[in-house]
């Protein structure tokens, strides 16, 4: 493999940092409740609602299925292809096509098994979904991390569309191979950038650097389970999982380096410093980190009118140690931090903005379920949402 050297970015001629730190703030109890949409889910991971309002979740272990307006659960659709679904690995991400409603064109993240049977990444379909929601018809992958790994950790992944309708795939690094994170030749450890049939963009930061891994957009990330576009500014922003005490929120610019595993906040599992520390010349500092961390896993921007108080704001599942964190940003930073549904001690997984204006969560168990965020008046109780 091309061992290339550590990207040093143009406008950093000096270490930055350090980032802000989370106060950790406790769960706020009484300022929103759930309802449960639907249930008896295995391990959902990603939710996209349809333009009728019925919603895809992938399971984990391989499966898609439509969700009924009330909440009934289809069979799993046929055509989702072949998942290595060990560790962290699975069926994955679910987004839609802009064109969707006439194309019925989505795309799917996955852990991809390798033709020996042994090792595997994460990659990305591209298929379209039949006329009666049964089945995944043409069914193509468009994008394959490479090199492929003999381990199930840290796949990533979300994919999000990006204002010119390229698409943005966030990965991580693999865990054990967490150097290739640095190296320009390598997938892992990156956000890539293709075109929706999978083609590079030309004006891709390292499209013409010889042996580059050319879909790459920034480098130095460790394991990106959340994504957003902020419609504000159409800025990506992402959340990644750290080691203990590192836990990250970064808005990933073009060809940036953003120092994993050279640098970061936290330490190892084994109790290791982290490569130099957490700063150091030529790399990136995070917006925001997290320690102890929540494990974040899903992200959006919120722009509908249920909770007004809250438009404009970022929130975050959180699965450890569990629930909703909303995030207040001010000048791309974060200006406050509060954090909900404690006390429901559940894993939250995929956090979605449905057509209705209601934020809807996906829990991360054998039994999961997709649950509806209810804001509660002043009275103590839920503002019912409005009949479909």
């Amino acid at each position: 493999m091309l061992l290339l050297p550590v990207l040093a970015c143009a406008q950093a001629d000096r270490a930055q940092g350090p980032a802000a730190a989370s106060p950790q703030p406790t769960s706020t109890p009484s300022v929103v409740r759930v309802e449960t949409v639907a249930s008896g889910l295995e391990h959902p991971w990603g939710l996209a609602f349809l333009p009728d309002g019925r919603m895809l979740v992938t399971e984990r272990p391989g499966h898609l299925r439509l969700v009924a307006r009330d909440g009934t659960l289809s069979a799993p659709l046929s055509g989702v292809p072949t998942v290595a679904a060990e560790g962290q690995g699975g069926l994955l991400d679910i987004t839609l096509d802009p064109d969707v409603a006439r194309t019925r064109v989505l795309y799917l993240s996955f852990s991809e098994p390798g033709t020996d049977g042994k090792t595997n990444s994460t990659a990305v379909v591209r298929a379209t979904l039949n006329a009666t929601a049964t089945a995944l018809e043409q069914v193509s992958v468009i994008y394959r991390q490479l090199p492929k790994i003999a381990n199930g950790f840290h796949f990533g992944s979300r994919i999000v569309v990006a204002p010119d309708s390229t698409l943005f795939i966030t990965q991580g690094e693999r865990f054990s191979e967490r150097a290739q994170a640095q190296q320009l030749s390598s997938g892992l450890g990156k956000v890539v950038r293709i075109h929706r049939d999978g083609r590079i963009p030309a004006d891709n930061p390292f499209a013409k650097t010889p042996g580059a891994f050319a879909a790459t957009w920034s480098l130095g990330h460790r394991n990106m389970q959340g994504a957003a576009i902020d419609p504000a500014t159409g800025r990506l922003w992402t959340v990644e999982h750290g080691p203990m005490g590192g836990d990250e929120l970064n808005h990933p610019e073009a060809g940036k380096n953003y120092g994993w595993p050279e640098i970061g906040y936290g330490r190892h599992y084994d109790g290791s410093r982290i490569g130099s520390g957490a700063v150091r010349a030529g790399m990136e500092q995070p917006v925001y980190y997290w320690d102890p961390v929540i494990a974040p896993s899903g992200l959006t921007f919120y722009t509908g009118d249920r909770y007004p108080d809250w438009r404009g704001d970022l929130f975050v599942g959180s699965m450890t140690p569990g629930g909703l964190v909303r995030l207040r940003l001010r000048d791309g930073r974060v200006v406050r931090e509060e954090r909900y549904l404690g006390e429901l001690r559940e894993r939250i997984r995929d956090v979605v903005e449905g057509p209705d204006g209601y934020l809807y969560l996906l829990t991360d168990s054998g039994m999961g379920r997709i649950l509806r965020v209810l804001p509660v008046t002043p009275s103590g109780a839920a503002t019912p949402p409005s009949a479909p």
